[in-house]
C-alpha cells in the first residue's frame, strides 16, 4: 500500500507548496487553524469520522488540510479517502486560463469558492495545443512538428506521455477528444486528422485514430474522403459516440458553413459512410465549440448574420436531441457587449452543468449554469495584471484527486 500511495504523497506535498503561496489558500489555512485551536477537533474525533468531515471540503481546501499535521496528511492522501472524496461531494469543474505565449502562464478558477489559483500544469510548454478533458484527466497534444501527446491529472500533476498515432505529424487539421469510463477508469482518446487531397482543394481525406488505455495501442479506425467539407479542431465523445465538427470548403455547399458527423466507437464496422451521418447546425455560425455535459452533446456557437454569416450577432447554446438541436440559452445582450460583440471566434468548454465562454482578446470569463439557467461573470483573472497585452485561451476540467492517467 505504501508503494501505491507514494505518488499521491509527493503530489500533495508539491501542490500544497505551490498553492500555499497564494492569498486565497492562505486565508483558508488561517481560518482553519483558528477553528482547530478553538475546538481541538484532532484530539476528539476518531479517524473515520475525521475522514468523513474532511471529505466534504472543496478540493482546494484538501491540500491545505494535508499540511495541518501528519495525521491529516495521512488521511487525505490515502486511497480510501480519495475514493470516498470523489463519491461524496460533486466538485464543480474548474477553468484553467493561460497566456498564448512561448512560455504560457495560467490560473485555475474555482466556481465554488469563486477564486483563482496559480497552478503549474507540467504538459503546457506551448500555447499551440489541442486540449480535451474527461472526468479529471486532461489530454494535451502539441500542434507542431513534435506532435507530442500527454494525459495528465492537473490537480495531482501525475502525467503520462503517450505514443504518437501514425501519420499525425503530417496533419493539416487535427481534433482531439478523450472519454474516461467512470467505473473502470479506462479511457479512450480519438484524433481526427484531415488533409487536402493533392490536386483537389475541395476534397479532404479524413482519418480517425483511436487509443485505448487498457491495450495502450492506436488503431486506425476509419478513413474517408469528404467532398466540400473538411474536419477542423472540434470533436468530442458523448456516450460512446464521436461527434466531429466539419467546415465547408465552398464547392456547391449549402449556405451553412458548419456541420456535424457522428461515429459510433462501439460498432465501427457498421459504418458505410460518415457523410451519411451528417447533421446540419441550427443556424449560420461564425464558430462552434462542442462539449460533453453529463453525456449530452452541447454546442456553443457564435450566431452569424443571415446575409453575412462571418459577422457575429450573438452567442447561443444548443443541446442535440436525436438529430435535432434544441436551443437552451442565448447570451443576453448586456453580457454579449461586455464579452466582445465584435469577436467572431472565442474559446468555450464545459462539463457537468457549467459552460465556460472566454474571449481570446481579454481574460473575460463568463459562466452559464445549465441547471440554474443563470449567466455570471467570474472574478477577474489575475493574469491580466501580469500580462495585459497577451492573448488568452483555456479549458475546463474536473478537479479530481483519484484519477490516474
Amino acid at each position: 500500500m505504501e508503494g501505491e500511495t507514494s505518488w499521491i504523497n509527493d503530489s500533495f506535498d508539491d501542490v500544497a507548496r505551490n498553492m500555499g503561496d497564494f492569498d486565497s489558500f492562505s486565508e483558508l489555512s488561517d481560518e482553519g487553524n483558528k477553528d482547530i485551536n478553538a475546538v481541538s477537533v484532532d484530539s476528539i474525533l476518531p479517524d473515520d469520522i475525521l475522514e468523513r468531515i474532511l471529505s466534504y471540503l472543496p478540493v482546494a481546501s484538501i491540500f491545505r488540510a494535508g499540511s495541518v499535521c501528519k495525521r491529516w496528511h495521512e488521511i487525505v492522501s490515502s486511497r480510501r479517502f480519495l475514493w470516498n472524496f470523489s463519491h461524496i461531494l460533486s466538485q464543480k469543474p474548474w477553468y484553467f486560463m493561460f497566456t498564448s505565449s512561448d512560455e504560457p502562464v495560467g490560473y485555475a478558477y474555482d466556481p465554488i469558492l469563486r477564486k483563482w489559483y496559480g497552478i503549474d500544469i507540467p504538459c503546457i510548454e506551448t500555447s499551440n495545443l489541442s486540449i480535451a478533458s474527461s472526468r479529471g484527466l486532461v489530454c494535451f497534444m502539441e500542434n507542431d512538428s513534435r506532435s507530442e501527446l500527454y494525459v495528465c491529472n492537473p490537480i495531482t500533476k501525475f502525467c503520462r506521455k503517450l505514443e504518437d498515432p501514425p501519420g499525425l505529424r503530417f496533419a493539416a487539421y487535427s481534433a482531439l477528444a478523450i472519454s474516461l469510463n467512470r467505473i473502470s477508469h479506462v479511457y479512450s482518446i480519438s484524433i481526427v486528422k484531415s488533409n487536402e487531397v493533392p490536386g483537389n482543394i475541395f476534397q479532404w481525406d479524413l482519418s480517425i485514430y483511436i487509443y485505448n488505455s487498457d491495450s495502450r495501442i492506436w488503431v486506425t479506425s476509419w478513413t474517408e474522403v469528404l467532398t466540400g467539407w473538411r474536419s477542423g479542431d472540434g470533436s468530442v465523445i458523448c456516450d460512446g459516440i464521436l461527434y466531429i465538427l466539419i467546415y465547408s470548403t465552398g464547392s456547391g455547399i449549402p449556405e451553412s458553413r458548419h456541420g456535424l458527423l457522428t461515429y459510433n466507437l462501439s460498432s465501427r464496422c457498421s459504418h458505410s459512410s460518415l457523410i451519411k451521418s451528417f447533421i446540419p447546425v441550427p443556424c449560420p455560425l461564425t464558430c462552434g465549440r462542442l462539449m460533453n455535459l453529463k453525456e449530452r452533446l452541447v454546442m456553443v456557437g457564435g450566431i452569424g448574420k443571415q446575409d453575412r454569416p462571418d459577422i457575429i450577432k450573438g452567442i447561443g447554446i444548443w443541446i442535440l436531441k436525436g438529430k435535432e438541436w434544441q436551443e437552451i440559452a442565448r447570451m443576453p445582450h448586456k453580457y454579449f457587449q461586455g464579452f466582445g460583440e465584435f469577436d467572431d471566434v472565442f474559446a468555450s468548454s464545459g462539463t457537468d452543468d457549467l459552460v465556460y465562454i472566454q474571449s481570446y482578446g481579454a481574460p473575460a470569463l463568463l459562466v452559464y449554469d445549465m441547471n440554474l439557467r443563470q449567466w455570471k461573470w467570474s472574478l477577474k483573472c489575475p493574469v491580466t495584471k501580469r500580462f495585459p497585452l497577451q492573448l488568452f485561451t483555456g479549458f475546463c476540467f474536473e478537479p479530481r484527486l483519484e484519477m490516474e492517467p
